[in-house]
């Protein structure tokens, strides 16, 4: 089946749908960095990088695509928004028209199938106008959705990544249906046919040395001789009265969630965020940042996955993607449905 794959940045999305026999016809991307690194792994037989209004999907259609694919980019919707109060959310943002043109898209190639990613706040309350707008604009394109919010780390991603996930079927193919989950929370295991979360440890173990062409950033902030003391597994609140601590250093929950947020070795990383800072984690159990081969095992991409750019641009691409199992296993449950019609 052949894909057109919108904002596609670093290729997560398209590796997994590769895995499960798909191909990527066309992708795109309207920064340079990410189309470059497109190009470079080869993950699509064209790249076009443009902004998405620019794109001219009546000349594309002639490509008969089977399936369009993409996460509009999130920060509309994002937790962070809650703290920028001077930006807009949702269909108020200035980004707005990503979710727009998406849908246009579905609109003009008329494919079976599409695959939305977002971040799970894209159906808080805050964000209905964006949200209604997914599922009367399905509607009206005839479109069946199924979409629910999924923990990355119950398909076996050792990663805790909370995302919003809509599959929309034309209607002669029916009701998507969910894969099933495969992994749980160990301590909550009580079904017998579930494995527990892959842990950090399980994917980072070979590579916890630093290699002399490692760009290994330290932690520079003014806050970062604090690290060493925060057990694995904790972040700031390990410094508040609330948690006992005989000095308290900071409020209770005055600061964002992952200020000084460490990884435990036995315990799924916390979600890889998009941007790159001094003192927001997750860091490193043995107290430093981590590598950009490390990120990229934590969203299951191959280690020979290249990447273009800064070790900032390179956090940025690998934070934003879809992790390619997680993409991998959904669009085998795509596949096996759609075939069966």
């Amino acid at each position: 089946m052949k894909i057109l794959s919108l904002f596609s940045g670093a290729g997560g999305i398209d590796i997994g749908f590769k895995r499960s026999g798909f191909k990527t016809i066309i992708a795109t991307d309207n920064w340079n960095i990410a189309c470059r690194t497109l190009n470079l792994n080869k993950i699509s037989k064209e790249v076009i990088c443009d902004d998405i209004r620019n794109i001219n999907f009546n000349k594309l259609k002639k490509k008969n695509f089977d399936g369009v694919v993409g996460g509009p980019p999130c920060p509309p919707y994002s937790k962070s928004r809650f703290y920028l109060k001077n930006k807009k959310r949702a269909l108020e943002d200035e980004n707005s028209f990503t979710l727009i043109s998406y849908f246009e898209a579905i609109k003009i190639i008329k494919p079976k199938f599409f695959f939305f990613e977002n971040v799970n706040g894209f159906i808080f309350k805050p964000h209905l106008a964006a949200f209604n707008f997914l599922k009367k604009k399905s509607e009206h394109l005839g479109y069946n959705i199924t979409y629910r919010v999924v923990n990355t780390a119950n398909y076996g991603i050792p990663q805790i990544r909370q995302r919003f996930i809509c599959i929309g079927f034309k209607k002669k193919y029916g009701q998507f249906k969910f894969p099933n989950e495969t992994h749980c929370n160990p301590k909550l295991k009580n079904d017998f046919f579930l494995k527990p979360w892959v842990n950090c440890c399980d994917v980072l173990g070979d590579l916890d040395f630093i290699d002399k062409n490692d760009n290994i950033v330290i932690p520079g902030a003014k806050h970062s001789h604090l690290l060493k003391h925060i057990p694995p597994g904790e972040n700031y609140l390990f410094f508040t009265k609330e948690r006992g601590h005989k000095k308290p250093l900071f409020k209770w929950r005055s600061r964002y969630w992952s200020f000084l947020l460490k990884l435990s070795p036995k315990k799924p990383s916390w979600t890889i965020q998009a941007s790159f800072s001094n003192n927001m984690g997750p860091f490193h159990w043995n107290n430093r940042f981590l590598k950009i081969s490390e990120i990229k095992r934590i969203q299951t991409f191959p280690d020979n996955h290249k990447l273009e750019g800064s070790f900032n641009d390179q956090w940025k691409l690998v934070g934003n993607a879809v992790p390619p199992l997680l993409a991998e296993i959904f669009s085998k449950s795509i596949k096996k449905q759609i075939e069966k019609i």
